[in-house]
């Protein structure tokens, strides 16, 4: 009997090792935009061919990033009925490009002193921890979307992201563009 299960598992571990030479062989005139996927926090090698088989390379298709996210089903949802919000539940999706986001978001989640890390840690106080990696989920695929659209590599805003937004000194940058938007000449002084 114990005969039996290794042959069985020698099988297995062939017929693996023959899909992943098939793929790799299959996947190699993209191994440039992969290898270029795989710089993104808590992507790997397989999931990069993930999201690439499941959401191509020509990203003319989708205007915007959330256009992407929409047809992914990774945006969360919005429904309101009589000015009450409902659930935000995400419309259901391909579930194969779900299940290797959701596992690039855990890991990318557990990577220190990056942006993903960062965010999933404020938004897990406030919102949960599911809620947390939806949403590094949904950066992935957008950060995704824009290192194909443009052909750029993939840039970590850096775990100090949060904070820098929320100074006040990017607070005053941002009053003073409204103020000058709207005509008026604006000078700064210290208090």
């Amino acid at each position: 009997m114990a005969a039996r299960l290794i042959a069985h598992i020698d099988f297995l571990e062939d017929s693996i090792a023959r899909l992943d030479a098939r793929i790799d062989e299959v996947a190699a005139p993209l191994a440039d935009i992969r290898d270029r996927i795989c710089t993104i926090p808590g992507v790997g090698k397989r999931t990069a061919e993930v999201i690439i088989a499941e959401c191509g390379v020509d990203m003319t298709v989708f205007p915007t990033a959330a256009h992407l996210a929409s047809w992914a089903g990774i945006c969360p949802g919005n429904r309101e009925s009589g000015g009450r919000r409902q659930s935000g539940r995400t419309r259901r999706g391909d579930k194969w490009l779900r299940k290797a986001l959701t596992e690039a978001a855990k890991a990318g989640a557990r990577t220190k002193g990056t942006y993903f890390a960062a965010r999933h840690q404020a938004l897990r106080r406030r919102r949960g921890v599911n809620r947390a990696t939806g949403a590094i989920r949904h950066d992935i695929l957008v950060a995704y979307w824009h290192m194909l659209t443009n052909g750029t590599d993939y840039h970590d805003l850096g775990a100090d992201w949060l904070e820098r937004r929320s100074s006040t000194e990017h607070r005053t940058r941002r009053l003073v563009a409204q103020l000058e938007q709207l005509g008026h000449t604006v000078t700064i002084s210290p208090a």
